[in-house]
């Protein structure tokens, strides 16, 4: 390959820009789900939660984008994302909460189930017909997007980039400094003392996953509709299974989750950048696509294995993923 196709500033900011925008439905997820782990639950459905999120969000806004709603159809698209998303939460908690069925069997299957409902309700509509959405244009903030470099890298990218930076915030400050969040924090630690305390275990649980799935549900929908624009059978790539295994290397906080969304945004751009410039007669063949195709992938395991290896303070919550009857201790 020739070498002077990458190690230029062009494709720098090009590929920084591209990984920021990547990690945003692997970013959503991955808060949705500290905040569905933190209360004891473990969904390991989330590929198939934001599958369902996707195709929501996609039927809606592309249904919308040629009548009256035409300005607002990428919104409400992504606002079905998250109800269908809060759709597939009902059912995780139904199985974790109220019937208290093993998590992980419940967990794959709803993978299994969210993708084949998601592949069978964009058939009956569409058939083999290739439908686009119409996305969301990029904004640029006001002054912020003319400096040099830094602006073309973080202040030119469209609304849901900015906003799901916003959540981050959001949901740290929800975890560690709201009444709520305390609620949240002890059903999933001790919840036989947050049940002496008044606390209604159930009920957080089901608010945890509720809350949970619909930001991984947006994820979906901010993945079909602004970002590709579009829904095919496998889109999701595993983005739900990389959310769970960055909730691990984040140790439940949303702050290093943004890290580890980050650093898979980047490596997901990496290849699809090189795969690009493999198309160039210049380097065809330098690089097998299959290669870059696993990068990200493998870019997660490493780290995943790096971040077991070093110790910190958080831990998994003490009950993660073991249901609970109410007088047992």
């Amino acid at each position: 390959m020739d070498w002077s196709l990458i190690l230029n500033w062009a494709f720098l900011v090009a590929l920084l820009t591209a990984a920021i925008r990547l990690a945003v439905p692997v970013l959503l997820a991955t808060l949705g789900e500290i905040v569905t782990e933190r209360s004891g639950v473990l969904n390991l459905g989330l590929d198939g939660v934001m599958v369902v999120g996707g195709v929501a969000g996609f039927l809606v806004a592309y249904s919308l984008q040629s009548g009256p709603l035409a300005a607002l159809s990428p919104w409400l698209g992504l606002l079905a994302g998250a109800v269908g998303g809060m759709a597939m939460g009902i059912l995780v908690a139904v199985f974790a909460v109220t019937l208290r069925a093993d998590q992980v069997i419940t967990g794959v299957t709803l993978v299994v189930f969210g993708h084949g409902i998601a592949n069978y309700i964009y058939r009956q509509q569409f058939s083999s017909l290739t439908a686009r959405t119409n996305g969301l244009p990029p904004f640029e903030v006001p002054l912020l997007s003319r400096i040099p470099v830094l602006g073309d890298i973080l202040f030119k990218h469209d609304a849901t980039v900015y906003l799901t930076f916003l959540l981050v915030g959001v949901v740290s400050v929800l975890l560690f400094r709201t009444t709520w969040g305390l609620k949240i924090r002890s059903v999933g630690e001790n919840p036989a003392a947050a049940d002496t305390s008044g606390v209604k275990v159930p009920w957080v649980r089901y608010a945890g996953v509720l809350v949970g799935t619909a930001l991984a549900g947006l994820g979906g929908a901010v993945l079909t509709v602004v970002q590709l624009r579009m829904f095919r059978e496998g889109i999701m790539g595993g983005r739900g299974w990389i959310a769970v295994a960055l909730v691990i290397f984040a140790r439940w906080k949303p702050g290093l989750a943004l890290v580890g969304a980050l650093l898979f945004g980047l490596a997901d751009a990496v290849q699809y950048r090189i795969q690009a410039l493999s198309q160039i007669g210049r380097g065809a063949g330098a690089i097998p696509y299959e290669f870059l195709l696993m990068l990200p992938y493998v870019l997660t395991i490493l780290v995943l294995l790096l971040r077991a290896n070093t110790r910190g303070q958080a831990q998994a919550p003490e009950v993660l993923g073991r249901p609970y009857t109410k007088g047992e201790l």
